[in-house]
């Protein structure tokens, strides 16, 4: 069931270090094997010492999913569980087939699911998150559309090509503009009004100064498309 074990969340965080350092890599796409997309956190870890492994372990890949500076399109076709969820929803997008669930069923076994409440909480409106959370009642693939867990839910058979789509739409986009809007989001959510105003406006100059944003402008100009360089 795709549980997070410290081996597997191990092997993510380096998958997605190869593809931060990966120049020509533009979209990254968070897919599983088997029905289930992930039952959650390995519950057999969570009383022993190996428990602290996989708390940081997951925390930091939560970290490292939502600062991403390339997208990540989350292919979900089975359920997604627990900890599962919290790697759908720290995704920038999330593709669903038609019949998946996604739930928080920590409760049912005396836990929270205090983690993933952090991506959370910056999704799913209050009252429908913790009836979710204390009830530990699963969403139905539509359901979760609504509350803007997952982006789009699709027939089971159509949703590869869907998410090739999409993968291939971002990666068409420049580099250096997705990077900086994708750093400067991550870094303007905690912030004041005015605060995040003052900082997007730096970063508004640092990435109309950039190679591709005069790529960009000169190709509008002179009707043709674009040919970006990620600088």
């Amino acid at each position: 069931r795709n549980v997070l074990s410290p081996k597997l969340l191990g092997e993510l965080l380096a998958a997605f270090e190869r593809a931060r350092t990966d120049a020509a890599g533009r979209v990254v796409v968070l897919a599983a094997e088997g029905a289930t997309f992930s039952g959650g956190g390995d519950l057999s870890m969570m009383k022993d010492a190996a428990g602290s492994t996989l708390r940081s372990g997951f925390a930091e890949l939560l970290g490292v999913m939502m600062r991403s500076v390339k997208p990540v399109v989350a292919k979900v076709q089975g359920p997604a569980l627990g900890g599962g969820l919290g790697l759908v929803v720290a995704s920038t997008f999330a593709l669903a087939a038609e019949g998946v669930t996604f739930g928080t069923p920590e409760i049912d076994v005396g836990l929270f699911p205090m983690m993933i409440m952090a991506p959370l909480v910056r999704t799913v409106p209050r009252r429908r998150l913790l009836a979710m959370m204390l009830t530990g009642e699963k969403l139905p693939a539509n359901e979760a559309e609504r509350y803007g867990i997952v982006n789009e839910v699709v027939p089971a058979y159509a949703l590869p090509g869907r998410v090739a789509d999409l993968a291939a739409r971002l990666a068409a986009k420049s580099p250096a503009a997705v990077r900086a809007g994708l750093r400067a989001y991550a870094d303007q959510m905690d912030l004041g009004w005015d605060e995040s105003l003052t900082m997007l406006e730096g970063r508004l100059r640092e990435v109309a100064a950039t190679e591709d944003a005069r790529e960009g402008i000169a190709a509008f100009a002179a009707r043709r498309a674009p040919v970006w360089t990620g600088r």
